[in-house]
């Protein structure tokens, strides 16, 4: 197998896409799922529905409607520019909304579960709103931003419809790991779709394994608490 090439080329993007767009959940995903966990707003389950979305929307639905948004008549002409649909910058932005969901609610969850308790002790140590976020919020969520750092990730990773639909296969730009396997079993080269499907499933099953691991020790944690 050529690792020097086509191959490589595809997993060392794939690498590069996953791992901006886990940086760029946390940006997003941290503050989004602590207004989550703690907002009263009347919108909070209209804007946590809106998160959950790609959860149950067909890939090539929500990849029809990135590839529309990301054109000359989307964000393409708010920024002077043709188009964003087929390049990488497109497939960070597509990855980013489809992984979202994969994010948001481990961390919700992690933020949910502290309760109230902590926040009113920081609270009477006169401790400001943004105080108590970094130096108790976060902390105790820490479980909950690792978790969803995995599933971000691994769930990049393994994007395929909607990668497909805003990105197209082009070598070196938007053929992805999940694309390539696709192009091997179209060619009938299966020794490479093998292989490269084997490597998905030890990784997949590496990621359930650290996701249960971070799991049970957050378990202990608050047994423990």
């Amino acid at each position: 197998m050529d690792f020097d090439g086509e191959i490589g080329g595809a997993i060392l993007l794939t690498l590069q896409l996953a791992t901006v767009t886990t940086l760029l959940l946390l940006l997003v995903g941290i503050p989004l799922g602590w207004w989550l966990a703690r907002t009263k707003s009347r919108a909070k389950e209209v804007v946590g529905t809106l998160v959950a979305l790609p959860l149950v929307l067909p890939p090539t639905v929500l990849g029809f409607y990135l590839l529309v948004a990301l054109g000359p008549d989307g964000l393409g002409g708010l920024f002077g520019v043709r188009t964003f649909a087929f390049t990488f910058e497109g497939l960070v932005f597509g990855s980013v909304v489809f992984s979202l969901p994969f994010a948001v609610q481990p961390i919700r969850d992690a933020f949910e579960a502290a309760g109230e308790r902590p926040f009113e002790v920081a609270a009477t140590l006169r401790a400001s709103p943004l105080d108590a976020f970094l130096s108790v919020g976060l902390p105790l969520a820490r479980p909950g931003i690792l978790t969803g750092a995995v599933l971000g990730f691994a769930h990049t990773v393994g994007e395929f419809g909607v990668v497909l639909m805003i990105g197209g296969n082009i070598p070196g730009e938007t053929k992805v790991l999940s694309i390539a396997i696709f192009d091997f079993v179209e060619t009938l080269r299966w020794r490479e779709a093998h292989i490269l499907s084997a490597g998905m499933l030890v990784f997949a099953f590496a990621v359930i394994l650290t996701v249960s691991v971070i799991d049970r020790r957050a378990r202990r944690a608050r047994a423990g608490a």
